[in-house]
């Protein structure tokens, strides 16, 4: 194999080191002027799921297929209570799924309210190649699975049940206690997986799959399955992602947002913050100080950046340099 010269660009922001650094330029161009690829996910333990979707950008393989391949990795892991398979309940104990995808040329799939199908991502992706329409919600989304060959399983496990039992004896039936509890929750475990990748012909792609708010009302669904909230990406400009509480998400299109910065010349990370400030903005001080969000987000060049509302958030990044996980600065 003949070597390559790569030029490694990077940047820090004026007021913190690599690894507390939201900002980091992931961008390399080889002798052939292709760019090297770079993935990032939402939170530290996805770098499990960067690493899947990193084994198909070295071989080749495009962002599509890297942020469905990586974002599978949490969907089928039952330790990962936020996610897929061992998701938490809703306040009547069914595990319910929501996920969206979307590549770089505007082509989108979601699906809502899915239930007994662990991989809600591939669902979408099939939403978005196999039928006219870009969303599917409940029994269509499930009919669709299963005329794929898909198979219905029961996604609840022994300890998120138990979970959901001890959560009955004091919340009332009332969901608002997650609400309420969710920056505690998160200290100790991740909420949803929003996933971004560039591949090596300079095409970005990305997906978000999550189980949703624990102990929801029945029907409920965030942002994580909705374009231009949980998730966006314009080929032209970069794609951004969401966590945490998507009602407030949706209330100011979070992730489009984001993008939109960016279009305005605003670098990845910095674009993160104006959209928690605008989240601000529009909650009042008091009302933000009780939520968690946060914004990854990534630009053509391939640089990346996060941000958050209240702290206690992360992003995992995997690039030709390595892998590294970035403690996101917050605002509140």
């Amino acid at each position: 194999m003949r070597r390559r010269k790569f030029v490694q660009l990077a940047s820090l922001l004026p007021t913190g080191v690599l690894l507390n650094n939201s900002n980091v330029q992931a961008k390399s161009v080889d002798a052939d002027n292709e760019i090297n690829p770079v993935v990032i996910s939402t939170w530290a333990p996805n770098v499990k799921a960067n690493a899947a979707a990193w084994q198909v950008l070295v071989k080749g393989g495009t962002a599509l297929d890297a942020v469905h391949q990586g974002v599978m990795v949490p969907e089928a892991d039952p330790n990962d209570q936020s996610v897929g398979y061992g998701g938490l309940p809703d306040r009547d104990g069914r595990v319910t799924l929501d996920a969206c995808i979307m590549d770089h040329q505007y082509n989108i799939g979601s699906v809502m309210y899915l239930e007994h199908i662990k991989h809600a991502i591939t669902v979408a992706r099939l939403v978005m190649e196999k039928t006219p329409h870009v969303q599917l919600v409940g029994e269509g989304a499930l009919r669709l699975a299963l005329e794929n060959g898909m198979k219905k399983e029961n996604l609840l496990t022994e300890a998120s049940e138990k979970a959901w039992k001890e959560w009955l004896k004091t919340s009332q039936y009332s969901p608002m206690t997650t609400v309420e509890n969710l920056l505690e929750r998160i200290k100790n475990n991740h909420d949803t997986i929003g996933m971004l990748a560039l591949d090596k012909h300079g095409n970005l792609s990305g997906a978000c799959t999550t189980s949703g708010m624990a102990y929801k009302m029945q029907g409920r669904v965030g942002d994580s399955p909705i374009i231009g909230a949980g998730l966006f990406v314009d080929n032209e400009v970069g794609a951004a992602t969401a966590t945490g509480v998507g009602e407030e998400v949706v209330r100011i299109c979070g992730s489009h947002t984001v993008v939109e910065y960016m279009r305005h010349g605003y670098s990845p990370a910095d674009a993160c913050k104006e959209a928690v400030k605008r989240l601000i903005k529009a909650r009042g001080e008091a009302t933000a100080r009780k939520l968690q969000i946060g914004f990854i987000a990534m630009n053509k060049k391939g640089e990346t950046g996060c941000y958050s509302l209240t702290g206690s958030f992360t992003m995992a990044l995997r690039n030709v340099a390595g892998e590294k996980v970035i403690d996101a600065p917050s605002l509140l």
